[in-house]
């Protein structure tokens, strides 16, 4: 496999995006549920937010200049990393590509890399339901007849809809609440056929290694069979 200069890119900025990742989180947190805080402190929380998502701008910028490809074309081939510059309590949603690398490596039953992807994608579903419920804790909790009133209710909304459960007991009615509540079912399947596919893809790898090492030969070709007609 070559070693591009975009692939030396996306390998040694990874640790930088996380922390980007996690202090636009922490911050956007804060500006949430922080109401009461004084103003200077949610100011400096909207700094380092904005920060955060500058670096994550240089970050799509970099990656565009280095594939070598027009704008077009770029935004055809990664439109998750698209999707992600535009909306950052998004970013936990890039564990995908992850499993699709590690669908790519068929030849043997790689325990430790499914593992990781599953860890990965466990990490993400909780980032991803922490920022859901922040989302929708923002946009319903001032609303006139509103379901979800407390962050409680939103993180209990969002653990329903990324497990697929479904309830239906809290329901949003504002219109970005309802889009935050498609993007989080969204995710949530995405995520959850992640770690299930990278699961049963480890089992059937090694299903097939054993069956390779055990021969499964006919019945009538069998050491046994041999020794009965002797």
């Amino acid at each position: 496999m070559t070693d591009t200069p975009l692939a030396r890119w996306e390998r040694h900025n990874g640790v930088v995006l996380a922390v980007a990742s996690l202090v636009y989180l922490a911050g956007y947190a804060v500006r949430v549920l922080g109401q009461g805080l004084p103003g200077p402190v949610l100011d400096l929380c909207l700094a380092a937010t904005l920060t955060a998502w500058a670096v994550f701008l240089v970050d799509y910028v970099v990656r565009l200049r280095l594939s070598g490809q027009r704008l077009p074309r770029f935004l055809r081939t990664h439109w998750l990393d698209t999707l992600v510059l535009l909306l950052p309590l998004l970013r936990p949603v890039r564990i995908v590509q992850a499993y699709e690398a590690v669908q790519r490596r068929q030849n043997e039953p790689r325990l430790a890399l499914h593992a990781r992807v599953i860890a990965y994608a466990g990490l993400s579903v909780t980032l991803l339901g922490f920022a859901g419920s922040l989302a929708l804790y923002q946009q319903e909790h001032t609303t006139p007849g509103a379901d979800i009133r407390t962050y409680g209710d939103a993180v209990w909304f969002t653990c329903t809809t990324l497990s697929t459960v479904g309830y239906g007991d809290l329901s949003p009615v504002t219109a970005l609440g309802r889009l935050v509540a498609v993007g989080v079912m969204a995710c949530g399947l995405a995520l959850l056929g992640a770690v299930t596919g990278s699961f049963s893809s480890w089992l059937l790898q090694v299903f097939a290694r054993e069956g390779e090492r055990e021969g499964e030969r006919p019945p009538g070709n069998s050491p046994r069979a041999s020794e009965g007609k002797d």
